[in-house]
């Protein structure tokens, strides 16, 4: 089952993507909220949504701008720096967090974020600002260095996808991250994929890029193919070690 779902945040009307496939039981489940890129919740993000509910889990995808899709740059360069650096990035999150988790098959303890490109950064945001999170999976995201305090306040185990050569990302925030990560004793992975630069996850990277003119983005299938794997062990992991929620 695929079908959207209505919500809204500080007056702004959403609209997500609510996957679940209904031959896995009527029993509790964990839940996969998806973090579409700056491209807003397109086709990609839509059909990772679905690969998630195959995979046994409830899956949510958040709509981040509005109901506003874009395969424009400039334009979703616009709708993403809005939320850079602000607290409204993890409130919207949130708020398909809570769409997510107050759905009647998702076991609100087995709950996790995964996001790609800018939705890899947002559900760092998300994890920081104390969300309940079983964990986090970030695909070629922008990365945070742990904020003040907010180590206490992450619930979160995290995983790290990376591209070896992503000039976006570039080694020294690499290692500022890790090294802020380390003194915080996070609890995470950061797996580098060899020859991979940014959204390497995304099939139709390279259109984009060439429509753009952007440089430094790619599709890598071995890349996405690695992570992927990366990430259904990850979530196996998570949940498998977490308590099953009461309703």
């Amino acid at each position: 089952m695929n079908k959207s779902v209505a919500y809204e945040h500080g007056g702004v009307e959403l609209e997500g993507i609510l996957a679940c496939d209904d031959s896995k039981g009527t029993g509790l489940r964990p839940g996969v909220l998806l973090i579409p890129e700056w491209w807003g919740l397109n086709d990609y993000v839509r059909g990772r949504a679905d690969a998630i509910a195959k995979l046994g889990y409830v899956a949510f995808a958040a709509d981040m701008y509005g109901k506003i899709v874009t395969t424009d740059a400039k334009k979703a360069s616009e709708l993403a720096g809005q939320f850079y650096g602000k607290p409204i990035m993890a409130e919207r999150a949130r708020a398909g967090f809570d769409q997510l988790a107050a759905h009647s098959l998702v076991d609100r303890a087995r709950v996790a974020a995964i996001g790609f490109c800018f939705g890899g950064t947002v559900c760092q945001a998300l994890a920081y600002s104390g969300a309940p999170l079983a964990g986090i999976v970030s695909f070629h995201g922008g990365l945070i260095q742990v904020p003040e305090g907010a180590a206490r306040r992450n619930s979160a185990k995290w995983l790290v996808c990376h591209g070896a050569l992503d000039p976006m990302v570039q080694k020294d925030q690499v290692d500022a991250f890790l090294q802020s990560a380390d003194a915080a004793k996070m609890d995470y992975q950061f797996n580098i994929y060899a020859g991979a630069v940014h959204a390497f996850s995304n099939p139709d990277a390279d259109a984009l890029a060439i429509s753009n003119g952007l440089k430094g983005i790619a599709y890598s299938p071995s890349a996405a193919r690695r992570s992927w794997a990366d990430m259904k062990r990850f979530l196996n992991e998570i949940f498998e070690a977490a308590p099953t929620a009461a309703r």
